[in-house]
């Protein structure tokens, strides 16, 4: 039961150093291509809710945000009606290198899948899903400060 999470964070990282070179051509930083395909799946999503789907904290976001938009990749638009409100949308290089993300991602899930039966992938998403939400709700809690009891 221990090795559990360990196995998922070995599978991870393996598959994000795998994404990081190849995407080096693309010149995205570390785990900028996170946020890209985030931004590209949610045309208008808020720095918060950004912040959120990945999982990282506010201060993370901004910084990764912030290149991606002097690297022309994303746009920043105010909201029509609160001009404190900003959108993020990707700009049409940045969708093109969204794209070329999502094949890399399709690729390596038809690698990460190989052998399994199309029971055994939806019990494995089922699994993944409920224990994500598990991790979410102590991500949550403890960004608000509040400690976990061991």
């Amino acid at each position: 039961m221990e090795n559990t999470l360990r196995l998922i964070g070995t599978i991870s990282r393996a598959l994000d150093s795998i994404a990081n070179v190849e995407f080096k051509e693309l010149n995205l930083a570390r785990g900028q291509y996170l946020y890209l395909v985030r931004i590209m799946e949610h045309p208008g999503i808020i720095q918060e809710r950004l912040s959120e789907l990945i999982a990282v904290d506010r201060t993370t976001s901004n910084r990764a945000v912030k290149k991606l938009i002097e690297q022309g990749l994303v746009s920043k638009q105010s909201d029509p009606i609160n001009q404190k409100i900003k959108h993020l949308f990707v700009t049409p290089v940045g969708e093109q290198h969204a794209n070329v993300i999502l094949k890399e991602n399709a690729y390596s899930t038809r690698v990460s899948l190989a052998g399994l039966s199309n029971d055994e992938v939806k019990t494995l998403n089922a699994l993944l899903k409920k224990m994500d939400q598990n991790v979410n709700r102590d991500w949550l809690a403890v960004k608000k400060g509040i400690s976990r009891n061991y």
